[in-house]
Order: C-alpha cells, then structure tokens, then sequence
C-alpha cells in the first residue's frame, strides 16, 4: 500500500499520520468511507475499576442459570441461528425486532467481539451497520482487512438493549452460552474484545480498557486483545490512535500465531 493511501485511511480514522509502523501492511483492497466523524447513537458506560478478570468463572456461573446454556452447547449455525431468534431468556427479546447473531466467515481467524445491537443493526439484522460500523471497516482496511474476508464479527448480546444502553450483566450472562458457540465452531486464531462489555463477557470480572490495552488475555486457549469500542471512538477522537496501535498489536501477534 502506498504511503499517500495509507496515510488517507488513517485521516479517514481521525489519525494523523505522525508515526508509522516499521513494516508497511499488504494492499488494503477496497476505499473506506469518509463519513467517520459523525455522533454515534450508542451510549457507551464509564469504565468501572479494573479488577482481575483472568478467570470467566464469574460469567459462567450467572449464564448458567439460562436455558441458553444447554441449548447452545451442541448446536450447529442453523441450530444456533434458530435457537438465538427463539430466545426468550432475558428482558432484551420483549423490544427487540430480530435478534443479530454474527456476520462474517464462519472459519475466520479474526473474531471481533462488540456490545450489542444498535437501532440499524436490529432493523437490518446485523452487526456494526451504523457509524460505527462505517469506522470498523475503516479500522479493519487500516491493517489490510476486510469484513467477511476471513473476519467474523458478533456481539456480546444478541438483541438490542432499550435505547442502546450498555447490556447489563445478567443480560451479557444470558447471551454468553451463545457467543461462546459461536467461538467453538469459528475457533478464531484471536479475538478482539471491542469495549467494556465484550471484554467483561469474555474474560469475566469489571475489565477497565485503559488498563488492558496491549495486553494478552485467553479465552478458552485463544489469544484475546482488548481495546475501544468503535462507537466510543466516535465520540473521543482523540483514543483513535490508541486503537490503531492495539489493531497493530493485534496484527503483529497474529503473525507469531
């Protein structure tokens, strides 16, 4: 890629291109939007103290409560589409219009982890369709990807919580037997938590992303990066360049995989 190209991708991220990596990424293959400064819709919770969140024993035991828990466990992708569509296990169906399970490649080595369906995604039935959708493709063709090319992508939650408010903890426990079948029949080379609440459904306990960034977490075996939310991107510019940094971090060790 050239420098002028790859110095417009991050200007369309809102980072200047002050530094550069040491080595150049592959040809990003297609332009990305522009629009990247517009106000995100989703809300996003002011990050509680960090705590260690090394062990999921926490979420796993709440999700266990759920009938999701044994339905997922042993589901294929038109099983556990179905089952997602029926769930009736938490508050978040009764306002929802579908349920958004995931987009992508189902045998992906990339898993992006979001927090839960906006008003677009619910309308449209998938995941990061609104700015902040239009900023994660930016994101992805910044380190040479591409959703749905050897990308998956999904949520914490499958249904939008009221108002795009932040999933609350029962909620992420609810859905959590889903998202974790999903990772056991993509099984992801790496997973890149994408805000508090991803983060803290994966890796259990109160995760602040300030203290986590450019740290290397596991999730069952797999190798788990946490950083910012594209949404709370949008509305903190100024923390583009972190996430450009923990894309890099992520990228270089995908490389050592």
């Amino acid at each position: 890629m050239s420098t002028q190209r790859r110095d417009r991708i991050l200007a369309e991220m809102g980072i200047k291109p002050v530094w550069r990596l040491r080595e150049l990424p592959a040809e990003v293959e297609r332009e990305v939007s522009a629009e990247m400064h517009a106000e995100a819709s989703v809300n996003e919770a002011p990050e509680p103290a960090q705590s260690h969140f090394e062990s999921a024993s926490e979420g796993r035991d709440a999700a266990a409560q759920y009938p999701a828990d044994h339905l997922a466990a042993n589901l294929d992708w038109d099983g556990l589409q179905q089952a997602v569509a029926d769930c009736r296990a938490c508050r978040l169906c009764e306002r929802r219009k579908q349920a958004v399970l995931g987009v992508g490649d189902r045998q992906a080595d990339w898993l992006f982890v979001g927090e839960g369906p906006g008003a677009d995604e619910d309308e449209r039935g998938e995941p990061f369709v609104g700015q902040a959708g239009k900023l994660l493709d930016a994101m992805l063709a910044s380190i040479s990807m591409e959703r749905g090319k050897n990308v998956y992508i999904a949520n914490a939650v499958k249904c939008r919580p009221p108002g795009n408010r932040t999933p609350e903890v029962d909620e992420m426990a609810t859905c959590r037997p889903f998202l974790e079948r999903q990772i056991g029949l993509i099984q992801p080379k790496l997973i890149v938590a994408l805000g508090r609440p991803a983060a803290q459904t994966l890796l259990g306990g109160e995760p602040k992303i300030s203290a986590s960034r450019g740290r290397l977490f596991r999730f069952a075996g797999i190798p788990v990066i946490v950083t910012y939310h594209p949404a709370y991107l949008l509305r903190n510019l100024t923390d583009k360049a972190k996430a450009w940094e923990d894309l890099c971090f992520a990228q270089d060790e995908m490389a050592k995989l």
